[in-house]
């Protein structure tokens, strides 16, 4: 009998607990679930630190990082937008600097490839440069963050030098 009685209360715990999850918003779960992932990865990693399990807590650092979003962008975007930014500032193109920023000058062929993260050496179709063009401007256009509108008229020109070598 005490076998009836607990499956009975189970299950209406669990009708209520399905209900009320039904009635509540999808952004409100997606929310509240990456914040309950991000916790217990932190917390799976610092018990594996404490327990000397260190190589362990690589791999839920990052995949909790991955999960962290900032304005927008996740961790991997910002260390590759961070790449590109460290290419221009190289060639000279890019300077936090409001002075610099009339400073127009051309980008070099290989220049272009390394901003669009493509090989000068192998064979490359327009398509694998609208691709990778593509996914760059996904992450900087000047509609995500008004920030980085001068990286995007960069990585503008670099498309149309890169479109025109291979031309």
């Amino acid at each position: 009998m005490n076998i009836i009685i607990y499956t009975l209360v189970i299950l209406t715990i669990f009708y209520l607990l399905l209900k009320r999850f039904s009635s509540v918003s999808s952004k409100k779960i997606s929310k509240s679930l990456r914040i309950l992932l991000i916790i217990g990865l932190f917390l799976l990693a610092i018990l594996f630190a404490i327990g000397g399990r260190f190589l362990l807590t690589l791999p839920l650092t990052i995949a909790s990082l991955a999960l962290l979003k900032l304005k927008g962008l996740s961790i991997f975007q910002l260390i590759s937008l961070f790449r590109l930014i460290q290419t221009l500032r190289k060639s000279g193109r890019f300077s936090f600097n409001q002075s610099n920023s009339n400073n127009v000058s051309s980008i070099s062929v290989s220049e272009a490839y390394k901003i669009l993260n493509l090989d000068m050496n192998k064979k490359i179709t327009k398509d694998d440069v609208n691709k990778a063009y593509i996914k760059i401007q996904k992450k900087i256009h000047p509609d995500i963050s008004p920030e980085t509108s001068k990286l995007s008229s960069i990585v503008n020109e670099a498309k149309d030098i890169v479109l025109n070598d291979i031309s």
